[in-house]
């Protein structure tokens, strides 16, 4: 795949990128050891003024960033905006809290004793470089999420961002530079995936974290289990969105029409799978499918824009095949369905609602990365339970009911590493984010995100030891 700007509503080719060559790649693993090495030593103050600096920058810079990244990759224009406000605030949160995040821990006396220690303590120590291979989908915050722990933990980080989403890759590298980290801390690796094993198998390189696909999240994954590299990985999810009999129709399914198509419906934790129960299901599917019907699709520089083109070519193909596929085997269109050919060359595909899925389809065991929802009709909790868990993902889930039974049913049964219930699912920085089964491993965000490149340091002091 090329490292270019291509324009996903209209397929025009804006700028091309060569990818770096072997001894600019070891340049910069070069520079990103030597920086670690100085870095490492920084106190948390000095960390949280540069990153307050980096937050300062970006908030200036949200109007030309939100552009570059709708022109990259296609969502709109507000939702951009929006996306740069987010690392905003996520950057000062780290900035904020990271000393106490990641505080000396203080065994109590009683097992120091018992420990035969004089005194014990338990340290969180930086890693070395981080190396992160992100995704197009959010082309900002995906980094920053990673980036703003690793960074205030006193780690550096080494970004091979998606291959089309260069721009916004280089904006990254030069934000940090503007605000002041040493050369070498943040740098961006213009390379295609080939490249992606030689750096994870360098010995300067100390770990590595993954969002993006789970054949993506194998390769590198295995590389990593090889070289003993711990990693995170965040791969695809294919969220259940369940709606109870007790819930708020009306708000449940206006929450639904953002919940599937956030981002042009290429979003992990975006709900997939719409699981309602019988006595509301035709309340439920008729207004869903009327909010999904009146969404605005179009140019996604445009500030009235719902839905804007899907990322590549590719990614359209791929989702008009999960939707044939499910057509062919019976499934009914409540609505969309379609590729709307008035917008001429862009990738764009209408929303689309699928009622009537089997496990015979395609589509009931694939991830759809595009604005297209599923939806069936359950007959009590079992059930839903039971389809919310029919799927190898297992990264969030929203369940819509005011029964607290039911939540803590809910809560015990649903094999996801979140349940939102009566709201859709959101990143925030104070919460742990990631899944697991086939979503991945480790947690960003929150003080685990933090701690997930850190070196948890045991350090024991005999009773003997002078001054302990």
């Amino acid at each position: 795949m090329p490292i270019a700007t291509v324009n996903p509503a209209s397929g025009e080719t804006l700028l091309t990128f060569d990818p770096l060559g072997s001894e600019e790649v070891e340049a910069r693993l070069a520079a990103a050891h030597g920086a670690f090495r100085q870095y490492r030593t920084t106190g948390f103050a000095e960390r949280a003024r540069l990153l307050n600096r980096a937050a300062d920058l970006l908030e200036h810079d949200e109007a030309d960033i939100a552009r570059t990244m709708t022109t990259e990759m296609g969502k709109p224009v507000a939702a951009a905006r929006a996306e740069a406000a987010k690392c905003v605030k996520a950057m000062r949160w780290y900035a904020d809290r990271a000393a106490v995040l990641l505080a000396d821990e203080h065994p109590s006396d009683a097992d120091v004793k018992d420990s035969g220690a004089a005194r014990a303590v338990v340290r969180h120590r930086p890693l070395g470089v981080v190396l992160a291979v992100m995704p197009w989908n959010f082309p900002l915050w995906q980094v920053v999420r990673f980036a703003a722990p690793a960074l205030m933990a006193g780690n550096v980080g080494l970004l091979k961002h998606a291959s089309n989403v260069p721009q916004t890759a280089l904006y990254l590298e030069d934000l940090f530079r503007r605000a002041g980290f040493p050369d070498g801390c943040f740098q961006t690796l213009l390379v295609g995936s080939d490249a992606v094993e030689a750096v994870l198998r360098d010995p300067r390189v100390a770990a590595a974290t993954l969002t993006g696909s789970e054949p993506a999240g194998r390769a590198v994954a295995a590389v990593a289990g090889d070289e003993i590299k711990k990693t995170v990985l965040e791969l695809g999810g294919s969220d259940p969105y369940v709606v109870m009999p007790s819930a708020d129709i009306e708000r449940a399914a206006r929450t639904a029409v953002t919940a599937r198509t956030q981002n042009n419906g290429q979003s992990c934790i975006a709900a997939k799978r719409f699981i309602v129960h019988e006595d509301v299901f035709d309340a439920f599917a008729a207004l869903f499918t009327a909010g999904m019907r009146d969404l605005t699709v179009g140019d996604p520089l445009d500030e009235s824009t719902d839905i804007g083109p899907l990322a590549s070519e590719r990614g359209r193909a791929d989702l008009e095949e999960l939707v044939e596929d499910a057509l062919r085997h019976g499934a009914t269109a409540l609505c969309g369905g379609r590729r709307p050919e008035e917008y001429g060359k862009g990738w764009f595909y209408e929303p689309t609602v699928l009622a009537g899925i089997t496990d015979a389809m395609r589509i009931h065991h694939e991830e759809t990365f595009g604005p297209v929802a599923t939806l069936y009709r359950i007959s009590d909790l079992d059930e839903a339970v039971t389809l919310a868990n029919d799927t190898p993902f297992g990264l969030s889930s929203n369940v819509w009911t005011r029964d607290e039974a039911e939540m803590g049913r809910f809560v015990r049964d649903l094999e996801a590493g979140g349940v939102f219930f009566n709201g859709m699912t959101a990143s925030h920085p104070a919460l742990p984010f990631g899944g697991v089964k086939r979503s991945g491993y480790g947690r960003e965000l929150s003080g685990q995100g933090i701690r997930a490149f850190c070196n948890t340091t045991t350090v024991w002091y005999a009773p003997d030891t002078v001054d302990a």
